[in-house]
């Protein structure tokens, strides 16, 4: 990553520069605004460290031109100590983060590590944008919340790789998706994706509809028959509600993998399959383990890559464009007025992705005007019912605890020194927090 240090002290830029090459990084240092936006230009800047008083311009000004370059740049505002309103200031105006000085360097480099990790993210789901739009996938991803900017980044990664994928989340939110767009993106997207819902399979067919069966094999069995490995020969294998199949199929599911060939029933020889096996569940396969409802060297086996995929109420910024994205999906031409996004943004969807887009078809159809509004959209919407999260203690004071922390940075213009005071923890505590949440700043 390439820092540009911009302060006016040569012995301050000397101090900065020296500790971050020495973290591997790439410095050019700049002692005034002009030479600031001149280096700017010229030079691919990833970061820019900005002290916020210069001798020649304001560091507001500074920042201001330096996004209208280049609205991507990150920008960390060094400012004096105790000087809150102007980190207030420089946080809305666009910077990333600010540092009072005397600048501390541990702090520093957690500053910048957290800027690096959303420069990678944000490349990865470039690409994964890119590649949906220039191949014409038949796949679509709203990822404006950075928990789903994480989700895209992590499957860019995996897409390319060969190994099991566990990709978990409530009901509705995406999974299939998820493993399409894993498929799509992966070497294998000109081979077959096979899905198959292990939770609609009868009792008794679980062994046919995994590994095929001969002629003759049980009653009805009129033919020889393939199951869904040989079906996804070179290609994927989505095994979803995988958490539903029972023990002894697990024994055989296990065995399947191992030896990477099946063996169909009422069959004697073992057919080789070539397949990239991706699982879903909404259920914690882990205690499931740990109950033995869930064979333990089969969940490890499943368990390479975990994708985790977070519920809409973790990720309400992506309710517009979603919104957006059912209507045309539905050729309406209707118009959802700002107090019933309002109060969309504001519901919990117990039922995730596929709560919004039913509301959405009921409210379509029944509203009497192409503008929607409050008044259009269903009960449990317009008074907030159905509010308290589903799962366990744990999952509901996780939610609460996530909610206060973006109040209170929301309250403080997410300069998150104040925020951290207001809640009464440390900054430091703060930003783990945040990072264990996947809480990032709006915009």
């Amino acid at each position: 990553m390439h820092i540009l240090i911009v302060d006016d002290d040569p012995l301050q830029r000397n101090l900065l520069a020296g500790f971050l090459i020495k973290q591997g990084y790439t410095v050019t240092e700049a002692a005034t605004g002009e030479e600031t936006i001149r280096s700017f230009r010229q030079l691919p800047v990833d970061l820019v460290l900005l002290d916020h008083r210069l001798p020649d311009r304001n560091g507001d000004e500074i920042l201001a031109e330096l996004k209208r370059i280049n609205p991507l740049v990150r920008v960390i505002m060094i400012t004096a100590y105790g000087a809150v309103d102007t980190a207030v200031r420089v946080m809305q105006l666009g910077a990333d983060d600010f540092l009072e000085k005397p600048v501390d360097l541990t702090q520093l480099l957690q500053h910048i590590q957290t800027v690096e990790e959303g420069l990678y993210i944000a490349a990865d789901v470039a690409e994964v944008e890119k590649a949906i739009n220039t191949s014409d996938l038949p796949v679509r991803i709203v990822a404006a919340s950075p928990a789903m900017q994480q989700v895209l980044s992590l499957v860019m990664r995996a897409a390319a790789s060969p190994w099991t994928v566990l990709i978990q989340g409530e009901t509705g939110t995406g999974k299939e998706l998820i493993a399409r767009l894993l498929h799509l993106l992966s070497p294998r997207k000109s081979g077959p994706f096979i899905p198959i819902n292990c939770a609609a399979i009868p009792e008794g067919l679980f062994e046919s509809e995994l590994f095929g069966h001969e002629k003759g094999a049980f009653t009805g069995a009129g033919g020889r028959r393939r199951g869904v490995f040989e079906q996804a020969h070179q290609g994927s294998l989505l095994l979803d509600e995988v958490g539903e199949l029972p023990l002894a199929v697990q024994a055989k599911l296990l065995r399947t993998l191992q030896e990477r060939s099946v063996q169909r029933v009422g069959g004697e020889q073992l057919v080789p399959v070539d397949v990239r096996v991706l699982a879903a569940t909404n259920r914690d396969l882990k205690q499931m383990a740990i109950d033995g409802t869930f064979r333990e060297d089969l969940y490890f086996r499943l368990n390479v890559i975990t994708i985790d995929i977070p519920p809409l109420r973790q990720r309400k910024e992506d309710i517009p464009a979603l919104v957006h994205f059912f209507l045309n999906k539905y050729h309406s031409k209707a118009v959802i007025d700002d107090q019933a996004m309002s109060q969309l943004t504001k519901y919990s969807f117990p039922g995730n992705i596929r709560e919004l887009e039913h509301i959405l078809q009921r409210t379509i159809t029944f509203a009497r005007s192409p503008v929607i509004g409050l008044r259009d959209l269903p009960a449990e919407v317009r008074t907030l019912q159905n509010q308290a999260v589903e799962g366990s203690l744990n999952a509901r004071l996780t939610e609460v605890e996530r909610q206060m922390i973006i109040e209170a940075l929301d309250r403080s213009g997410w300069v998150q020194t104040r925020a951290a005071e207001s809640l009464g923890i440390s900054e430091r505590v703060l930003r783990y927090k945040m990072e264990k949440l996947g809480i990032e700043k709006k915009g």
